[in-house]
């Protein structure tokens, strides 16, 4: 009855967004819900555990804490870049947040701290040409260290005792907006597409996008492949990939 009452009034998007959340979330949390979601889908609450290579080896997993919470991590081979979050799945919406670290091939490095929300939109009955859609929104925290370069004229004030690169440290707050979107072409193939901007303070911003295939062996056994380009104010970084995901029972 609340679902009905916030779709048949005309209500700002924000509330729409978290009503709809909530309406979505209550219709999610039985096991068998859970056990029909594609491999990939990222609203899928399992403890799982996964291998991929771009250009080096990463490990990742996710615990399933009960029908509606997971934490979720992954770390590459040397720990210096790496990623902690969670999901939340609850009457008041649909809570994720994330810390992570990034290196990129300039010296570079960022360190970033989000809390956001998503929703797919099945829940208004949307599914164009059979894409499932989960829209995302939330807000971050960045802090890194750029190099620059002296003779540039754009370090600032700082005093390079004759060094002809100095590394500067920078933070910015803002937000991102952006989807990610899978699409069944089979029981055992799946297309999947993202794409993200940000903008923050201290003329921060960036984009992330990428695209892939899935395949699934069995219901614990699934690869994928893909392809993500990433451009932001702390650097560039373009890779290809292939991972293998094991669900467990």
């Amino acid at each position: 009855m609340l679902c009905d009452f916030f779709r048949s009034r005309a209500i700002p998007a924000a509330a729409l967004l978290l009503s709809s959340s909530v309406c979505w979330a209550n219709s999610q949390n039985s096991k068998e819900v859970q056990s029909q979601k594609l491999a990939e889908d990222p609203t899928k609450v399992v403890t799982q555990i996964g291998f991929g290579y771009t250009d080096e080896l990463k490990i990742s997993g996710s615990l399933s804490l009960d029908p509606v919470k997971k934490i979720n991590a992954s770390v590459n081979h040397d720990a210096s870049e790496w990623r902690l979050g969670g999901s939340w799945l609850f009457d008041l919406g649909i809570l994720n947040f994330s810390f992570s670290k990034k290196e990129f091939d300039t010296g570079n490095d960022q360190t970033s701290y989000s809390v956001g929300t998503f929703i797919p939109l099945s829940a208004f009955g949307i599914e164009p040409y059979g894409w499932q859609i989960f829209p995302m929104a939330g807000v971050s925290y960045n802090e890194g260290n750029t190099v620059c370069e002296v003779s540039s004229g754009q370090c600032g004030t700082v005093d390079p005792f004759g060094q002809d690169f100095v590394t500067l440290a920078t933070t910015s707050t803002g937000a991102y907006l952006g989807a990610f979107s899978i699409k069944p072409l089979s029981d055992k193939w799946t297309l999947l597409a993202f794409a993200v901007g940000s903008v923050g303070t201290d003329s921060y911003s960036g984009h992330f996008l990428g695209a892939g295939v899935g395949y699934r062996f069995t219901q614990q056994q699934s690869v994928s492949t893909y392809a993500y380009t990433q451009d932001n104010t702390y650097g560039t970084d373009s890779q290809l990939g292939l991972a293998y995901r094991y669900q467990f029972e």
